[in-house]
């Protein structure tokens, strides 16, 4: 079964995916934005003092900026995971999600990169049941409870040191075998109280009926099981980009090479933010890379249809009101 049929779909909805989104919208562009959270790695960050124009913010509130202005234009959202990218013999694309079937003649692939599971048993069985990839977005739902963080190196760290602040206790399942003395963070977790920190300490499984309730993990010391309430999975970040492998072209570390202009090696599909091989990982330069894009996959749309390209997105455009009131305007809820 196929779904709605739109001019362009953008994968991922952080800075790179809304702001595509955010330019498109504002050219009148049919589109949907499909992503299983809104901000990607911009969550993680509760300080952000780099974005031009914003002297300090955290990373949900401006992600929240980003969508309720690219909201504003039009564009519709779609919690899902897309699965597949298709051409069709007509030269448009079929994205499969999990659900449905949608159509587009041209893609926007702005996905980032995705959380490094751990890769044992009980873990995809107890995703979003005890078991997150955020520790800022779903921390605040331990509050006062006992939990854990199974991470390494700088990611690691950092949801413990948010973690340590939320928790009656935490236990930090650090897998790295050499502690990093040098690291503030980890002084300070190593001398509070509720921090039990594991080093070199390796996941087996995580057991729990319902919900996550313990984890089998093994350290220097041996085998140890621990009961808690929920465990935060913070193993750093790939580019899972398996699902276009065979469209456009990737490097060596799986990144999508694009040119200036946000184009792929594929006609009508291009890209953006941290899933190119861009070096920078910023989301200033993810936004830039949006808007970018989405003005490339506008001009192929109307080149395709005979119509006058645009080099700037600089004429005034007033937004249209979302339908619907209230929170989740202008959303498509998968259930």
């Amino acid at each position: 079964m196929t779904g709605k049929s739109y001019s362009c779909i953008v994968i991922g909805a952080a800075s790179a995916g809304l702001s595509a989104g955010l330019y498109l919208s504002r050219q009148g562009v049919d589109t949907l934005i499909i992503s299983r959270d809104i901000g990607g790695q911009a969550l993680l960050t509760d300080d952000i003092e780099n974005y031009p124009g914003i002297e300090q913010i955290s990373g949900f509130d401006l992600m929240n900026r980003f969508q309720k202005q690219t909201e504003s234009y039009g564009a519709q959202f779609l919690y899902d995971e897309v699965i597949s990218v298709e051409r069709n013999s007509d030269g448009n694309f079929v994205l499969s999600t999990r659900s449905e079937k949608y159509t587009a003649e041209a893609v926007i692939l702005a996905f980032g990169k995705t959380p490094r599971m751990l890769g044992v048993p009980g873990e995809e069985k107890l995703q979003g049941r005890g078991i997150s990839y955020c520790a800022v977005c779903d921390g605040p739902l331990y509050k006062g409870k006992e939990i854990g963080v199974a991470g390494i190196g700088e990611h690691g760290l950092q949801a413990a040191t948010y973690l340590a602040g939320v928790a009656s206790k935490l236990h930090v399942f650090y897998k790295g075998s050499k502690a990093p003395e040098d690291d503030e963070q980890y002084q300070d977790l190593i001398n509070n109280d509720k921090v039990t920190f594991y080093l070199g300490a390796s996941v087996k499984e995580v057991k729990g009926d319902k919900t996550a309730d313990s984890v089998v993990f093994s350290d220097r010391e041996g085998e140890k099981t621990v009961k808690l309430n929920g465990l935060f999975v913070e193993m750093g970040y790939i580019a899972k980009t398996d699902f276009v492998k065979d469209l456009v072209k990737l490097n060596d570390s799986k990144e999508i090479i694009t040119d200036k202009l946000g184009r792929t090696s594929a006609e009508g599909i291009f890209a953006c933010g941290d899933v190119t091989d861009i070096p920078y990982k910023q989301a200033v330069i993810s936004a830039g890379q949006g808007a970018a894009a989405a003005l490339s996959a506008y001009n192929f749309i109307q080149r395709k249809h005979g119509r006058n390209a645009v080099k700037s997105d600089w004429k005034a455009v007033k937004p249209r009101k979302p339908s619907g009131e209230g929170s989740g305007q202008g959303f498509i809820l998968n259930k």
